[in-house]
């Protein structure tokens, strides 16, 4: 009697726990799909526009736990945010710092703007956030000029208040020979695997915080620039030439690739690092070796100018994004190779342009990135009596 009493007593605790565990797993179940409801029902179309539309309208870098807490909200949050961290040549954003060593998209113009600071000598680039020729923008990268006795510096870094070739934002020179003829455009990091460094006095500067043990600091040639000289003083714009050493001549070919950085190996996590440091190797050390031929470097060169009769200039249409007439202004395109043509040629790589006393508009596109661009561009700023 008293065993069949416990017995029952202890089935009816058990049922009892049994139906209380799956009530709360069900409430549980309930609660977490109606949060998921919340945001996995919105349609992906408006959830990818509100994402991105605030993504471009922040004027700084976000940070590390601002992109992982985006990601973890939702499903639907994560696969957005894979999108806006993908590389500019895919998503067409600057989302984070490194996102300047890469080459900018392949099927439109990145828009950007430069401001001069004639009192400190200094040069701002700002990515655009509206269809303003300048707005407030995104900060992108700071330049300063440095006169030397036989040369002229351009120190270019990530932070506008430090352009010490020591601190950790330093990313990279342009340095001009005598006459403002000639430039290099020099990567504090190396642009591609089995880059070679060029020894200089800057290399004894870089202190040991800048870059992580394991890569090499110092001085890398990415970019050579020359001006052509105008002797007899002919009317026209500047004549200029840009060899983008690590860029192979095939990266503006369908399925051309590009030597992309995937890191800055800072020691501030604010950067957002991916592994490994290269996606992948330069066409040029791929085809270099036993039997295979090196491809030759990308050369940029001007885009020919027309001469306008009714306004007695020379003309580049520049869609709208140049106002100002300046001996300054060019627009690049690749120079093709003997016997080739496409339209790939005939396709603007950069463009350059005066809109105000010291605003300048800068559009890029791949192969190359805005550290490149934007090197290219001071070079148009320094003085050049033999060119003009």
């Amino acid at each position: 009697m008293n065993l069949d009493c416990g017995l029952r007593t202890r089935s009816c605790r058990v049922i009892q726990d049994t139906s209380m565990a799956v009530a709360a797993s069900e409430l549980e179940e309930d609660d977490d799909g109606l949060r998921q409801s919340c945001w996995a029902n919105m349609p992906q179309e408006l959830l990818r526009e509100v994402l991105i539309r605030i993504e471009s309208s922040e004027n700084k870098w976000p940070s590390r736990k601002d992109v992982v807490g985006c990601a973890t909200v939702c499903r639907s949050w994560r696969e957005i945010m894979k999108e806006i961290v993908k590389r500019p040549e895919i998503s067409g954003l600057l989302t984070f710092p490194i996102s300047v060593k890469q080459p900018g998209p392949r099927e439109s113009l990145l828009q950007c703007f430069i401001k001069r600071k004639r009192s400190t000598q200094t040069y701002l680039l700002y990515l655009n956030l509206t269809q303003a020729l300048a707005d407030d923008g995104k900060f992108l990268l700071a330049a300063r000029k440095f006169r030397r006795p036989t040369c002229t510096d351009y120190i270019i870094s990530l932070h506008a208040d430090d352009m010490s070739k020591g601190s950790s934002r330093y990313i990279g020179k342009l340095r001009s020979n005598f006459l403002g003829t000639k430039f290099i455009v020099y990567d504090g990091l190396p642009p591609h695997d089995g880059a070679k460094m060029t020894k200089s006095r800057s290399t004894k500067f870089m202190g040991s915080t800048q870059v992580s043990p394991r890569v090499p600091a110092g001085s890398y040639p990415v970019a050579h620039i020359s001006y052509e000289l105008n002797m007899l003083g002919s009317r026209g714009p500047r004549r200029m030439q840009c060899i983008m050493d690590p860029i192979p001549s095939s990266a503006i070919e369908p399925g051309g690739v590009a030597p992309t950085q995937t890191e800055f190996p800072l020691s501030s996590g604010e950067s957002f690092p991916s592994i490994p440091f290269f996606r992948s190797r330069s066409s040029c050390t791929e085809k270099s070796g036993p039997g295979n031929q090196r491809d030759e470097p990308l050369v940029l060169k001007n885009k020919s100018p027309r001469w306008h009769e009714q306004l007695q200039c020379w003309c580049l249409n520049f869609q709208g994004r140049v106002t100002v007439a300046s001996v300054k202004n060019f627009q690049l395109v690749a120079t093709p190779p003997s016997g080739q043509s496409g339209p790939q040629y005939e396709k603007v790589i950069l463009q350059f342009g005066k809109v105000g006393k010291d605003v300048f508009t800068m559009d890029y596109r791949y192969p190359i990135s805005a550290f490149q661009a934007f090197a290219i561009c001071l070079s148009s700023f320094d003085t050049k009596i033999a060119c003009e």
